[in-house]
């Protein structure tokens, strides 16, 4: 590496209005972003014809503004439409690929709807329990634990049993010894 281009390596790259580490690949760079997974990464990088063995810090401007701008569009061009992370959209049924805060307000306008609507997705996001079918009788629980009290009674039988086994006793039944 020649010293003007470690000069220009990026250590910290400002990526859709956060920080992503510059010494990460590209892929896995992007992969940090919400809304943006491995595989979304690297159709984008293939689609604008980067390298995905390069670090996101080596990157130029001009590279960056262009992966800003062509996941920036909610419709991303060129594109398969079962790699976006919105399809069917509720309100105008087209397929979107939403990024950081807009796929945080779509999330939560969904769940409001599903709330004022009192569907059963609704009534238990409202009530705080779990929403995809999953076990609630031992998973889940919030609020303080509470212990489990021991009876007075338990501790000495649980001494006891050492004794009964150190005399001699067998679990075997009643054999007489050879």
């Amino acid at each position: 590496m020649l010293m003007s281009e470690q000069q220009q390596f990026k250590y910290i790259v400002r990526l859709f209005g956060q920080d992503v580490d510059g010494t990460m690949k590209v892929p896995y760079a992007l992969a940090m972003v919400k809304g943006i997974g491995y595989n979304t990464a690297r159709a984008v990088i293939t689609k604008l014809g980067l390298d995905k063995d390069r670090r996101l810090g080596e990157l130029s401007d001009e590279d960056i503004k262009k992966i800003e701008d062509y996941l920036a569009n909610k419709k991303i061009p060129d594109l398969p439409p079962w790699l976006y992370n919105r399809r069917k959209d509720y309100e105008n049924g087209v397929d979107l690929h939403l990024v950081t805060s807009d796929l945080i307000f779509y999330v939560r306008n969904d769940i409001e709807r599903e709330k004022k609507i009192r569907s059963w997705r609704g009534v238990r996001h409202s009530l705080g329990l779990k929403v995809r079918g999953q076990r609630t009788r031992t998973t889940g629980r919030t609020g303080t634990t509470i212990g489990v009290r021991r009876a007075k009674g338990a501790q000495p039988q649980a001494q006891a049993q050492p004794k009964a086994q150190a005399s001699g006793g067998s679990s075997g039944g009643s054999q007489a010894k050879k």
